[in-house]
């Protein structure tokens, strides 16, 4: 990945764009799809959580189970 991506999605994440965070984690960022899952477990995001697992996201999944579980 570029260092342009990897400063974009740095960015993205100090500032809390979920927005930039999503368009960047679809052109392929992977590092920008991890920080959506973190940020969304955290704030407990239910909807975000269910969109990326929806889209494959293993991680996202794992968390929606966590959540569930509590």
């Amino acid at each position: 990945m570029s260092d342009s991506i990897d400063q974009q999605v740095e960015d993205a994440a100090g500032s809390g764009d979920l927005d930039a965070l999503r368009r960047l984690a679809a052109a392929g960022s992977s590092d920008a799809e991890d920080v959506l899952v973190e940020l969304a477990g955290e704030r407990g995001d239910l909807d975000e959580l269910r969109r990326l697992a929806d889209g494959g996201n293993t991680d996202a999944a794992d968390v929606l189970e966590e959540l569930a579980e509590e």
